[in-house]
């Protein structure tokens, strides 16, 4: 018993040798004064950033670390050092040097245990941040000069339960580092996909920036932006994207239209606190990014912004004056001009006193996704999603742990299937500064198997000893369809840069116009469930294309591939009109078929020698002869439309064919469909 005290006192009596402070002064280091200087310099380099706040820590910190090699056990060092290390990339570093302060001299700053609260926080460890945080409100006066801080040790408090209760029940996602295609040892983040997930741009700080230089604020390179194409299953090598849309000043990423053809780049100057530049992909080239209307930009700070599916509504953060909080998320709407209207504030049940930053409106149109520092965050930023419905936004839900953590996570994106997230975090696994990484929503094809290595999923709790296989459950995919596909010449097969018309069928009510790539044809449109569709395709001096894509409620994601071939105004040519809809067994034509009819009219308008004939189809069901006739019927009942609107009769033919020239099977419902039909054929021109 005797022996076991005594190797007790010889352990305390080491810890509190070991916890000596040790001050800047010649006394303490006779042996090398000249060390003693250099390291004085250093504190006062530091010292100097240190003291114009916040902003400057991350510059004060290498000076303040190379005095802290030479006299590693000084309190009020190790206090600034951990100081520092709250603002940087790396804060969960700060804890070492909190603690260490604080056993060095208890009283070595009156905020040391909101500081070592924060530290504890940020890493995660909840009851040890509380105790802390309960501390500094107990030694600290309700006085003016304290009111910040003590909210903010009441906001830590409240985080930490949101955090414990989060990493009790975690949500089921593998979340894997992109790899150095992307990623390198300099920081990058803000990343923006293609609904498809073809394509990433995203936003780096390395040294072949453009311009190559160093931004004396931060000690970092100039952002740039970068961008990487998903080829045979990985991601190409991330390429700087250059001139026009980097420039030798800051240029980062902003967000990015659902077709990868519009993209949206912040700029910083000090005039307009920094803005939103807009280039368009002409061909295989960006165009010049051109500053936003002054709907959106404003003397103050915007630096993200999301581009609805049609094209037509516009969500951005700024810090404008009017807002419930220092930043919030906002929305304009384009006018029968295309232009943007007034920005209006998306209100309380989005923004909330504190900072809001990140949207991302989903392709489906509805789900919302941001960052927050207020809601139920576990700490800093955590991301939320919200859906429009019934005229209002649903209360956010938190996308919960491990997605979020203590520490700030924001700029998140989500594929247009709703199964992968995109963000920047600094993970144990990182390259050096934060990365990209890589969200899965986990389904039962791939069961989330956690072990006690699994840092990444069992990090702050007790550590997982055996292997734990999650119950299965079923992916939620998002209630979108993604048309995708390539325009060409139907006879030379060269792509063609066409207009793509999206129509709400039940409306008569064009939503949307898009256009494929100059260059490569492309075209890529984000349909959300709940409407039938009508979309055409039209080009100078080729026969419009129609499809129609009709998508109740209930229909899951899926990509649709249609590659489009369009045929010159020949004689000869043939088009089905596939927005012409008659009542069952009638040829009566019905409201929705009205937009068809109005682009065959134009075509008729606009070439006026042309004459066409009007030709009906039925599918094999009921008698040749029933089929016949109302083959026939239809088709006349077109002729007769389109007369109605000042269509000459003398260019006008009908026939019916009835069943006799299918271009489908008719053993399935679907091929039956295809040859109930309506087309026109070019007689003369």
């Amino acid at each position: 018993m005797m022996k076991k005290l005594f190797i007790l006192l010889i352990v305390i009596i080491a810890q509190c040798a070991a916890a000596q402070n040790v001050e800047f002064v010649k006394k303490n280091f006779e042996g090398d004064k000249a060390g003693l200087k250099e390291a004085l310099k250093s504190i006062d380099a530091g010292d100097v950033l240190y003291q114009q706040g916040i902003y400057m820590y991350n510059l004060a910190l290498p000076s303040y670390l190379q005095a802290n090699n030479f006299n590693p056990n000084n309190a009020l060092l190790n206090f600034k050092i951990g100081s520092c290390y709250l603002y940087s990339a790396y804060k969960s570093k700060s804890l070492t040097y909190l603690q260490k302060a604080f056993s060095l001299n208890p009283n070595v700053d009156p905020q040391i245990h909101l500081l070592l609260g924060e530290g504890y926080h940020l890493n995660m460890d909840w009851d040890k941040a509380i105790g802390e945080f309960q501390l500094y409100l107990q030694n600290t006066p309700a006085k003016k000069e304290n009111m910040d801080n003590i909210a903010a040790a009441n906001k830590g408090i409240e985080e930490c339960n949101t955090g414990k209760e989060m990493v009790q029940h975690p949500v089921r996602v593998f979340i894997d580092n992109l790899g150095d295609a992307i990623n390198t040892k300099y920081p990058e983040y803000g990343p923006l996909i293609s609904a498809d997930e073809s394509e990433m741009i995203f936003t780096s700080r390395r040294p072949n920036t453009t311009g190559g230089q160093i931004d004396p604020g931060s000690g970092q390179y100039f952002e740039d932006l970068y961008i990487s194409y998903f080829k045979d299953g990985k991601w190409t090598p991330a390429e700087d994207m250059g001139p026009p849309i980097d420039t030798p000043d800051h240029d980062a990423t902003a967000g990015l239209s659902a077709d990868g053809q519009t993209l949206y780049v912040y700029r910083f100057k000090e005039k307009d606190g920094g803005d939103i530049y807009e280039s368009d992909l002409q061909g295989d080239q960006w165009s010049k990014p051109e500053r936003m209307s002054k709907k959106i930009n404003s003397p103050y700070h915007e630096s993200t912004v999301s581009l609805s599916p049609d094209g037509n509504t516009l969500y951005f953060v700024s810090d404008k004056p009017g807002g419930l909080g220092g930043r919030d998320i906002y929305m304009t709407q384009k006018d029968d001009k295309g232009k943007w209207g007034d920005a209006q504030n998306l209100g309380p049940v989005i923004n909330t006193k504190y900072d809001e930053e990140g949207c991302f409106i989903h392709p489906d149109g509805k789900t919302l996704y941001f960052s927050s520092k207020g809601h139920n965050t576990m700490g800093g930023y955590d991301i939320f999603k919200s859906v429009y419905e019934n005229g209002q936004w649903s209360e956010p839900v938190n996308l919960g742990y491990p997605i979020n953590s203590a520490d700030d996570d924001v700029f998140f994106v989500i594929s247009g299937s709703g199964k992968h997230g995109y963000y920047a975090s600094a993970k144990g696994d990182s390259y050096g500064d934060k990365d990209i990484y890589m969200i899965t929503f986990l389904g039962p094809e791939k069961p989330l198997v956690l072990n006690n290595e699994d840092n990444l999923l069992a990090n702050a709790v007790a550590p997982v000893k055996e292997m734990v296989i999650a119950p299965a459950m079923e992916i939620k995919t998002a209630r979108t369809t993604i048309l995708k596909g390539v325009i060409t010449d139907a006879i030379t097969q060269q792509p063609l840069e066409a207009s793509i018309e999206i129509v709400d069928i039940k409306k008569n009510q064009t939503i949307a116009t898009f256009s494929s790539n100059s260059k490569s044809g492309k075209y890529l449109v984000s349909l959300p469930s709940g409407k039938n569709y009508g979309i055409t395709v039209k080009a100078p001096d080729y026969l419009f294309h129609s499809e129609n894509v009709n998508l109740p409620d209930t229909a899951a994601y899926q990509v649709i591939e249609k590659n489009i071939a369009l045929n010159k105004v020949a004689v000869g040519s043939k088009i089905v009109l596939e927005n012409i809809f008659f009542d069952t067994d009638k040829a009566t034509l019905r409201p929705e078929s009205t937009n068809e009819l109005e682009r065959l009219i134009k075509l008729m308008n606009d070439v006026p020698t042309l004459k066409i004939e009007i030709s009906g189809h039925t599918d094999n069901k009921g008698s040749l002869e029933h089929n016949q006739k109302l083959s026939e019927s239809r088709a006349q009942s077109v002729v007769n439309y389109l007369v109605s609107k000042g269509i000459s009769a003398s260019r006008l033919q009908f026939k019916g064919y009835g069943m006799t020239q299918p271009i489908a099977t008719n053993d399935t419902d679907e091929g039956r469909q295809q040859n109930r039909r309506t087309e026109f054929k070019i007689l003369s021109k």
